[in-house]
């Protein structure tokens, strides 16, 4: 078991930078697979980035690639997101969640999620 909490979202105007961070609690943080989704007003989830336990493995969404950095630091439990050169399509509420082995881009692939952090990003 693993709870998840997001934070770092904002409203930011585009072309700005926000950090996100996931802080998980447990031991076993080492051991799981983290991804960043997001959702927007009307959307389904979507996937943003992935990153395996060592960080050996990391994909991106075509849409992200560039300009987002998915990174994990398994001493301090926490998974980031640095969102570089943000578009106002990037507003959307970030989630983070875990899941038991390999990388995997699918919602209904991961088994733990945090409530969510709000992005706005205003043109």
């Amino acid at each position: 078991q693993v709870q998840l909490v997001e934070s770092g979202g904002g409203l930011v105007q585009a072309g700005s930078s926000l950090r996100l961070s996931c802080a998980a609690s447990g031991r076993t943080f080492s051991s799981y697979t983290m991804g960043w989704f997001r959702q927007a007003p009307g959307k389904e989830r979507e996937f943003v980035a992935a990153i395996v336990w060592n960080g050996g493995i990391i994909y991106y969404t075509d849409s992200v690639k560039g300009r987002f950095t998915i990174s994990r630091d398994n001493a301090k439990n926490t998974v980031y997101l640095r969102m570089n050169s943000l578009k106002p399509e990037d507003t959307a509420v970030y989630y983070c969640a875990a899941r038991t082995g390999g990388l995997r881009a699918g919602v209904n692939e991961y088994d733990y999620w945090g409530q969510g952090t709000q992005v706005t990003v205003s043109s």
